[in-house]
This record gives C-alpha cells, structure tokens and sequence, in this order.
C-alpha cells in the first residue's frame, strides 16, 4: 500500500480506554504451581552460569507455563497488545534473581534485541543523573519527568518493577493501531504523510562516522499488517542536525494529531506496576509512556525497572527496518546493564 492510499488495518486489534478499562482483562495473575515452576527454572538456570547472557529459553525449563506464555505471546501480536504478569513475590528473591527471573521469562516470549550502543540486551530504567535537554539523553535514562508516548526499537518492549518511588511513575499504553484507523477515517491526508520517511535523532548512538539521524515512516503496511514507529521527541530533535531532512508542515500536523490522539483518555489506560510486576507490549500496535514520579533516595525508594526488546517468533516478517540486522554496531557488543540503586553504577 502507497503513502497516497492508507487503509484501515487490523481493526480487530484496536481497543479504546473503556474496553479494556477491566484491570483483569489484560493481567496474567501466576498460580501457585506457576510461582514453583518458576522458582525451579530459577534455581535451575543458576545452577549453570549467574549470567544471564549464559541463559537460554532450554536453560530456564518451563513445561508449562511456557504453553501460557505461547499464548501470551499470539495475544501480544493479533490481539490487544499488551499484558501485566502478576505474582512474583519481590521480597522472596534480590535483584539479581529477579533479572534472572525476567530474562528465563523473556526468553521464553523472543529472542533479545540490543537497545542501545553499548549492547545492552537487559536494560535499565531509572534516574541516571541526565537532563531532558540533554541531546543524548534518552528515556530510561531520565528520572522524575513525565515521558510522552512513544515506541521503542523492537517486536516486544518488556518491562519489569524492581522499586517505585515515592509517588507517581504509573506506566500508560495507547492503542496505535485504533489511532492509525482514526487518522486514516478521519485526516487520511495527514495519515498518509506519516508512511513516508520521518527523520528521528539518533541521539548520538549512531556508528563512527555516520550521519546522527536516520529516517523511517512512523505507518508502515506489510503483508496487511501494521506496523507503528514513532518517538515524537526524537522526530522534533532530529532538526538539530542540518543534514537532516527537514520535518513537512504536514508531517508536523500529522504528528500533533498522532500525538493528541494518544494523549486523549479515551485511547489510552494507565497501569501501576507493583514490584514483582512484568509488562510486555507489541511495540508495532501499542505506544507506551509513563507519568511523571519522585524518587527519595535517602529513604532508599528509587523507581527502578528492567528492560528488554525481544523479537517474537509469533510474527515472521517485518519490513526491513524492522528486522535485527547482525551487522548493526548495536549488536557488535552483547552486554547486560547492571544498575544497583543504591550504587547508581552500571556493570
């Protein structure tokens, strides 16, 4: 499908705030006998390396909550687009069981994406000390701001509770899909502007020597499906660079429109992510973003999540850009992100 002709797509994935307003419509609560296997998997990974790069779905043995993550899975892909995993006792396990915990879960729903320069395949979200006018600050990196719905650079965005903070910090998803099908029913004009090549900063991550800013389309159709890729920030920030293509008049309205639609009540759902807590989201149907929060670091309460991109295997083609390419710099290095909140150090 041409940027001239947008259509409606995959209707049976869009959802409004009301649909979905039942918290236990889209929280995966864990049984007892899922918690133990859970725990097994754990002790069983740990027997075989402390590393969680070491870890493989095989060393992280589900037989059978893997079949409910199977479908956990297809629901992220051909359905809502997002679920909350609930029952992991935090105070039973520290944080290094707990990345272990997460990524056995993760590898049973992909494979792991680097997110950054540095390789990191698990990441962190908390505050890093950078100022959101840094240039080269990104969104895990921020502390205490409010984040404004975006995507990230993956099949599946996963995110794990460590620690709130004091107040605030409640995670939002909106639906892309149902905001794509409006801007196409109702301003095909400006949907239409947004299949064509956006330019996005890199945020100074890009290899030696390459341009800091990339281009792709924020609507893509493939083989009838959508997909969605848009950080409005990092669009607005790719001007800095005089190199960079210049954003339309109608890309600007057409991304005010994007944006006012996530941002509106009725499209999107807050959640409050409980220590223990895991949220998985399809990040091709569903935008995410998070409000504002204050941490207390003398009390010892610290926001801090977990992060990991996964490229599912329920979806088996993508478009170009959407594939994890090898030769990439990102993937040159495998590494994992270790933040302790106390120490504010990464390992």
């Amino acid at each position: 499908m041409t940027s001239e002709s947008p259509r409606v797509l995959e209707s049976d994935c869009e959802w409004t705030a009301d649909a979905v307003a039942d918290e236990e419509s889209w929280t995966e609560r864990l049984s007892d006998s899922e918690l133990d296997e859970l725990d097994t998997a754990l002790h069983t990974a740990l027997s075989r390396s402390g590393d969680v790069l070491d870890i493989g779905a095989d060393d992280f043995p589900l037989p059978t909550l893997s079949g409910r993550l199977s479908r956990v899975e297809n629901q992220l892909i051909n359905g809502r687009g997002f679920v909350r995993l609930r029952g992991i006792d935090r105070a039973r396990y520290d944080q290094s069981e707990m990345e272990m915990l997460y990524w056995g879960i993760g590898m049973h729903l992909g494979a792991p994406w680097p997110q950054n320069h540095h390789g990191h395949v698990l990441g962190d979200v908390i505050d890093q000390g950078k100022a959101y006018d840094d240039p080269t600050a990104r969104g895990n990196e921020l502390g205490g701001f409010a984040l404004p719905f975006h995507c990230d650079g993956s099949d599946l965005v996963g995110l794990m509770c460590l620690a709130n903070g004091v107040s605030g910090g409640l995670s939002a998803v909106a639906n892309s899909v149902t905001i794509h099908n409006r801007m196409v029913r109702e301003t095909p004009e400006l949907a239409a502007e947004l299949y064509r090549p956006q330019p996005y900063d890199f945020r100074g991550e890009q290899a030696p020597g390459r341009p800091g800013w990339y281009t792709v389309p924020v609507f893509t159709e493939w083989e009838g499906r959508l997909f969605v890729r848009c950080i409005p920030p990092y669009i607005l920030a790719s001007q800095r660079h005089a190199d960079a293509p210049r954003i339309t008049e109608t890309a600007a309205r057409a991304l005010e429109r994007l944006v006012e639609l996530a941002d509106d009540a009725s499209n999107h759902v807050k959640m409050e992510l409980l220590p223990g807590d895991m949220q998985f989201i399809n990040n091709y149907h569903v935008m995410h973003g998070r409000t504002a929060y204050s941490d207390d670091r003398n009390a010892g309460s610290v926001r801090h999540l977990k992060r990991l991109w996964l490229e599912t295997r329920a979806l088996r083609s993508r478009p170009e850009y959407f594939r994890k390419t090898p030769g990439l710099h990102w993937s040159k290095k495998r590494t994992a992100s270790r933040i302790r909140a106390g120490a504010g150090q990464s390992v």
